[in-house]
């Protein structure tokens, strides 16, 4: 028989209490995707990672496993993206210490995948505290999709199937909003009758306060002195609780925009 005594003790952490301010030691890049179309894996962003990090060394977090992929190939393949630009990769799965390698890296990057499944893999190994600790003290921190997703506050408007059942959606709190990456704008033309993503944004701001930043495809926040600056050349969609969604275009961005 099925053990569910797990369930007795699950908590789904939605009611935040943070206020609006964003350390200024934080850098963030916080990447919509890895891939766009017309372009190979981290093609369209290697070049804004490099100057970010100002570094020749990455952490990289495998975690999140698109389709499945195994740590050693993900890794490399992040590697494989990244070397001609002079990024070595280093998986944080190869270290045998995991939170002295995080203190101590050069920066980190935490790939897509499952959100889901990242967050718990993170509780589990008592990561979460030691990437905040890293990044509260100036460790740039690169996000892609899932990657992403963790900088917000919690993990509650990510697009991906809970596939498994991390201890909280607490995500890693470095911006006061969510992030709903993968932004998607419905197609006046289909003929889909399910929910479109802003219906389900909407669905979280029934129970849930903070703003949620929609990142369309190819636009990605540059956070920096406490700052957020939308950068790409798409407009981003920005939700709060009932008002109505506003496009923003790159640049900085308000803090009234997502204040709390």
């Amino acid at each position: 028989m099925r053990d569910h005594s797990f369930f007795c003790d699950f908590k789904l952490t939605f009611d935040v209490k943070y206020d609006n301010m964003i350390n200024s030691n934080d850098r963030l890049l916080v990447i919509s995707t890895s891939t766009i179309h017309g372009y190979s894996f981290l093609e369209y962003i290697k070049d804004e990672i490099k100057e970010f990090i100002n570094s020749d060394e990455i952490v990289f977090v495998p975690y999140a496993r698109p389709s499945g992929i195994s740590y050693n190939d993900y890794t490399q393949h992040v590697q494989d993206a990244l070397q001609d630009v002079g990024i070595s990769v280093k998986g944080l799965h190869t270290f045998e210490n995991k939170k002295e390698a995080i203190l101590h890296a050069k920066a980190i990057f935490i790939g897509g995948g499952n959100t889901f499944l990242l967050l718990k893999t993170l509780y589990e190994q008592g990561l979460v505290e030691e990437l905040r600790k890293a990044v509260h003290h100036g460790v740039p921190y690169i996000g892609t999709s899932a990657g992403s997703n963790l900088t917000g506050l919690t993990i509650g408007t990510t697009n991906d199937m809970p596939i498994v059942y991390p201890p909280s959606f607490d995500a890693l709190q470095f911006l006061p909003f969510n992030i709903n990456p993968h932004y998607l704008d419905p197609d006046p033309d289909s003929t889909h009758k399910g929910e479109t993503r802003e219906t389900r944004i909407n669905e979280f701001h029934q129970f849930n306060h903070q703003a949620v930043i929609g990142l369309r495809e190819g636009s990605w926040l540059r956070v920096e002195n406490g700052v957020v600056e939308l950068k790409g050349e798409l407009s981003a969609r920005v939700f709060r609780r009932n008002e109505a969604p506003l496009e923003v275009s790159s640049g900085i961005l308000k803090e009234d925009l997502y204040s709390l």
